[in-house]
């Protein structure tokens, strides 16, 4: 096993820490972590086969670990939240594995039984997908995957023949290595077939790569009910997400967007056609996602993005939904519109508030600043320097809350994505964290829906809602680029069109359901997110196509023919820093 890069720089053993003075304990605190869980959809479904791996290989390395680390420290609270959309691919995986019929590419390259007659176009497909993810991370602790690295840098040139002098046992070991790369710290511990082939190296025989497939079936068999016996013990809450992760507030009115953002160009026609529906539409198959899949409706619901609008949280109330989140900026914006000067920090962001309009649902607005401290900046610290710092920001907070009140600390982010920029995929930070929470007195970490059960009392009201999300307070990773626009003027013609076919009734009931399934894939946030020049070039070629080839399926389900436009690229390169599309998501 490696050395640990970031080994304690003292000899105080973190379980026995110095517990805070007296004076300190006098006060409480409540911090609520919710991790967010979230892929868009990734299948052709004509063929059923996935164009990108994204879902299953978070789910070796991510998932996994996100629940194993609950798993080692049970008396932290958490709340996980699961994209429907997400959940329906893992199950697509699981059922693909069972029935030993593969859809996914990469997977099928696993286990390929010989890797010397592949084609150039396999080759270069192979070397540009098995080396995706932070190098330094996920690609260099490792000195045989490296080497691998190495001689594909070497065999390059400008005619790309240079690749045909690789073996096929290259692209076997490099096939290998890429999903032993991608799996969870925790897992490594605990699973003997991980450590040898990892100290095997080279040389993966069919048997080795097909006892890794094995591997990978049961661990995705495995995910869903781990996170369900979490919740069924009491030590996580979970809640859901519109069902294929749509931006509500803009399904129902783009002009919402201009709550904060004045100057914004909206895409041309009225709106997205009959976008309340389609959002109501979306909370309810969440809702009954959830139901089927862990045996209850869920109490809370994280929108997409965190994107919230006053007519959005009717919605969400009148699914009988408890509780939503948004982010700090949103809360700000709101009480800067309705008020001459907001109170301090420390007293209004630490606190739950109701909409009156959105009846009995309860707001939270996360943390931005410690967020992000550990989506984007802990990474780059020592492990327990990063644990203490958290703890002891949540110390301060404390002792500056009013007397006589519990601040309840929101701490929002995605579950998946920052954890490759770790060492050991944040193993050793969360174990600092988590260690360092149990034992500290007057900071419990608890639930959403926990924290409403014991206090219903310190509730702030809410005289309106500026629109935005957890992005910049704003809508614009979303709407008001040039490409976005455009994307949304391609969907609401497909809609318009949707509209006219089904009020025709043309259409079989088998015919309209997988019309209306592919057009909730369309409405997913990530097309629009990808848009604009400050994103890498090839993700948005990539989600562009996806997002086009999701159109045209659509217009072939509704037997009309596409525009010519849905074949034509989207991006033409416009875009400004002031989108934010880099800001939380690297290439997925």
């Amino acid at each position: 096993m490696p050395v640990r890069e970031d080994q304690p720089r003292t000899g105080v053993c973190l379980r026995h820490a110095p517990v805070a003075d007296k004076s300190m304990n006098e006060k409480k605190l409540d911090v609520v972590f919710l991790w967010h869980m979230h892929q868009p959809d990734y299948r052709d479904h004509d063929s059923g086969e996935f164009l990108l791996p994204w879902v299953y290989l978070h789910g070796l390395k991510d998932y996994t670990d996100m629940a194993a680390h609950l798993e080692r420290h049970p008396s932290i609270r958490a709340v996980v939240n699961f994209v429907p959309v997400l959940l329906d691919q893992i199950e697509d995986y699981v059922a693909q594995l069972d029935a030993g019929s593969l859809r996914d590419p990469l997977l099928r390259m696993l286990v390929r039984e010989h890797h010397d007659d592949l084609t150039q176009e396999e080759r270069h497909w192979l070397l540009t997908t098995c080396f995706t993810g932070n190098h330094m991370r996920i690609l260099a602790p490792y000195p045989r995957y490296q080497r691998l690295f190495e001689l594909c840098r070497l065999s390059r040139d400008e005619a790309g023949f240079g690749v045909s002098y690789l073996s096929g046992r290259y692209f076997a070991d490099l096939v290998t290595w890429y999903h032993l790369a991608w799996t969870g710290e925790t897992e490594r511990r605990r699973i003997p077939l991980l450590a040898e082939l990892m100290s095997k190296g080279e040389g993966f025989t069919l048997d080795d790569r097909r006892r890794l497939l094995g591997y990978i079936g049961d661990t995705l068999r495995n995910l869903i009910p781990r996170y369900r016996a979490l919740a069924e013990r009491g030590q996580i809450e979970l809640s859901t997400t519109p069902h294929t992760h749509p931006i509500g507030p803009l399904l129902i009115d783009f002009a919402c967007a201009r709550e904060a953002m004045p100057d914004v160009v909206l895409p041309l026609g009225r709106g997205y056609p009959g976008g309340r529906m389609r959002a109501a539409a979306q909370l309810s198959a969440a809702i009954d996602s959830h139901r089927r899949r862990f045996g209850a409706p869920p109490g809370g619901l994280w929108p997409a993005e965190g994107a919230v609008s006053a007519p959005f949280l009717q919605l969400v109330a009148a699914q009988g939904v408890k509780w939503t989140a948004s982010s700090e900026t949103v809360l700000l914006n709101s009480l800067k519109r309705h008020g001459a000067h907001p109170p301090p920090r420390n007293e209004y962001l630490y606190r739950p508030w109701r909409l009156p309009e959105a009846g009995g649902l309860t707001l939270f607005f996360r943390d931005e600043r410690l967020s992000d401290l550990i989506g984007f900046e802990y990474s780059k610290w020592h492990g327990r320097d990063a644990a203490r710092h958290f703890v002891d920001e949540l110390d301060k907070i404390r002792e500056a809350a009013p007397p006589g009140q519990t601040p309840v600390v929101s701490v929002i982010l995605d579950g998946e994505n920052a954890w490759e920029y770790y060492p050991y995929n944040a193993y050793y930070f969360f174990d600092d964290l988590y260690s360092l929470l149990a034992a500290r007195e007057g900071i419990r970490c608890t639930t959403f829906a926990g924290r409403l059960a014991e206090d219903q009392n310190d509730v702030g009201t809410l005289p309106a809602l500026v629109a935005g999300s957890w992005v910049y307070g704003t809508l614009s990773t979303w709407i008001g680029d040039p490409d976005k626009n455009r994307a949304w003027e391609l969907l609401c013609a497909a809609k318009q069109s949707y509209d006219l076919v089904s009020a025709s009734r043309r259409l079989d009931e088998g015919a309209a359901a997988a019309a209306q399934a592919q057009l909730a894939v369309c409405e997913g946030s990530d097309w629009f997110w990808w848009f604009g020049d400050y994103n890498p070039p090839a993700t948005v070629a990539s989600f562009d196509r996806l997002f086009r080839r999701n159109l045209a399926r659509l217009y072939r389900l509704m037997q009309l023919p596409a525009p010519p436009q849905v074949d034509m690229p989207i991006s033409q390169g416009h875009g400004s820093p002031e989108s934010g599309g880099t800001m939380r998501r690297a290439a997925e």
